[in-house]
């Protein structure tokens, strides 16, 4: 099952650099994982906002949660969940 998921990241102004900087480099590692694993399918940075738009490629909306939990940054995000299904006129075989 697919889902659009925006997330945006507010990390408190009082955060330590250190501490920061560890959540980041942690959280990329598990993106680049995660879309080597086919989980992640797409990730899109917003211009001008420390925010991304994702497609997720998972088995349900528990699983979506299950990985979005995993994320190091989680505790600091705001984010909109979408569920997708296959459009109709979409040429592209991998819909799902």
């Amino acid at each position: 099952m697919l889902f659009h998921v925006r997330m945006t990241v507010k990390l408190p102004v009082d955060m330590p650099v250190e501490k920061a900087a560890r959540l980041k480099a942690e959280e990329k590692a598990l993106a680049q994982r995660l879309q080597q694993e086919g989980t992640w399918r797409h990730l899109w940075r917003i211009a001008g906002l420390y925010a991304n738009v994702s497609i997720f490629d998972v088995a349900d909306a528990q699983a979506l949660h299950d990985t979005l939990l995993q994320l190091p940054l989680y505790p600091y995000m705001e984010i909109e969940v979408t569920a997708l299904c296959r459009h109709p006129s979409s040429i592209h075989q991998d819909d799902r």
